[in-house]
């Protein structure tokens, strides 16, 4: 499994202004090789290393920045042309893919660089790095990050780094190949609804609501288009101060929920059900105050948060359809657009019961898991006779030796004329 560790670094004014000018250097020339795929009809990688390389040296590039620059670029034509296939930039036809197609792809001046270990070396130790830049070699760049994000450096780091800028302060994106834990059988399902009110509802009857996410969210909002209507050096100051603010406080909600949601399963020896949302924002229709709430909602974060964290924990999990888990009673199984009363509340047209919404449709995903889970588990027949011969055959060459059992006695000889059946066709 495959997760990524962000180490800070700290570099002098000098060391600074190289990987600056190196990151500047990078894009602009991935942003020329974007425009020779695009006038060649992007080619394979290997084409374009022909036609680009040479002059990407000529630049100032060393070989494997060169080389990593090439398949940036033939990288991100590869995600725009699965972007377009999904349907993720609209229909064939539509304004946004159309701008899509048209032009070459452009990086930005502060975009990632991807490093391996030729041009990229570590000293944990030290907690420094040896990185290349237009300039050489720079060594002895300091760097800071938790003692859990060195400790997993040391342990399994991996493959290839990113260099980013942000805000003018440079990151190392690394990658670390972690093993992922044995997973063992579970002892049933527990089943996540997740939503806007409620960001998960757990069959456990864990809920984290989502109050006070969407307050937060409100008021950052409003904060926000009050500044952005100002138009001041002062109020631009702030907007850059807050930027991404948001979106670390979801993630770190995101983390605490799917965290509990995870410890709980391994602790009782359960696997997880989870609904499969993908496309969603595209299959439903919502009035206009409601879809900023909908287009932030983070539901796949969170679901890749407690797949990864179910992974390094051994914990099962599985995905189901959670097509109308909303109106189906958990205790008899009725179905009905009515039985969903309003938002928290489920009355079931069938039995009667009553319960919070949320909590039953948890129920049914877990149902729903248990299911899939069992379909999809390997077969616990035990092998018969036949598939002994079968396999007996296939290696020897020839079918096996058997006893053949005697045959039954004969029947006694009767007096009395067959039976006949009844519905026989008489002679004519």
């Amino acid at each position: 499994m495959k997760i990524v560790t962000q180490v800070k670094l700290m570099p002098d004014a000098a060391q600074a202004s190289a990987l600056e000018r190196t990151l500047g250097t990078v894009n602009d020339a991935a942003n020329w090789v974007s425009e020779v795929a695009f006038e060649h009809g992007v080619p394979r990688e290997y084409e374009l290393r022909n036609h680009t390389y040479a002059e990407l040296k000529a630049r100032g590039l060393g070989a494997q920045a060169a080389q990593h620059v090439i398949k940036k670029v033939r990288d991100s034509y590869t995600t725009l042309k699965a972007n377009i296939r999904a349907g993720n930039l609209g229909k064939d036809g539509s304004r946004r893919r159309r701008r899509a197609e048209s032009k070459p792809v452009t990086f930005r001046p502060e975009a990632a660089q991807p490093y391996d270990d030729r041009c990229l070396s570590w000293q944990y130790d030290q907690r420094t790095v040896s990185i290349w830049t237009v300039d050489g070699r720079v060594k002895n760049i300091r760097f800071v990050c938790s003692a859990d994000a060195l400790t997993m450096l040391q342990a399994h780091r991996q493959g290839e780094s990113d260099l980013i800028e942000r805000d003018g302060v440079f990151y190392l994106v690394a990658t670390c190949d972690v093993p992922e834990a044995e997973q063992y059988e579970p002892d049933g399902f527990i089943g996540v609804d997740l939503g806007i009110e409620n960001i998960a509802t757990a069959s456990t009857g864990y809920l984290a609501a989502g109050r006070g996410l969407n307050r937060y969210r409100k008021r950052q909002l409003a904060l926000r288009a009050k500044l952005q209507k100002k138009r001041t050096n002062s109020a631009e100051r702030r907007l850059k101060a807050r930027a991404r603010k948001e979106a670390r406080h979801v993630a770190n909600q995101n983390h605490i929920i799917s965290k509990t949601i995870v410890t709980e399963a391994e602790r009782t020896g359960r696997g997880l059900s989870l609904e499969e949302l993908k496309g969603i924002r595209n299959r439903v229709r919502l009035r206009k105050p409601q879809r900023v709430a909908l287009h932030s909602w983070a539901f796949a974060q969170l679901g890749d948060f407690i797949v990864y964290k179910a992974k390094r924990a051994g914990v099962p999990l599985v995905f189901v359809d959670p097509a109308y888990t909303s109106q189906t009673c958990a205790e008899c199984g009725h179905v009905d657009k009515r039985n969903r009363v309003d938002q928290g509340l489920f009355i079931c047209r069938g039995c009667g019961v009553v319960a919070h919404a949320d909590r039953n449709a948890s129920r049914n995903i877990a149902t729903r898991g248990g299911s899939v889970w069992n379909a999809g588990r390997e077969s616990r027949v035990p092998t018969t006779s036949s598939s002994i011969s079968f396999m007996c055959s296939n290696i020897c060459g020839r079918p096996p030796t058997t006893s053949t059992p005697p045959s039954p006695p004969a029947p006694p000889s009767s007096s009395k004329p067959p039976a006949t059946c009844s519905k026989a066709t008489p002679p004519a």
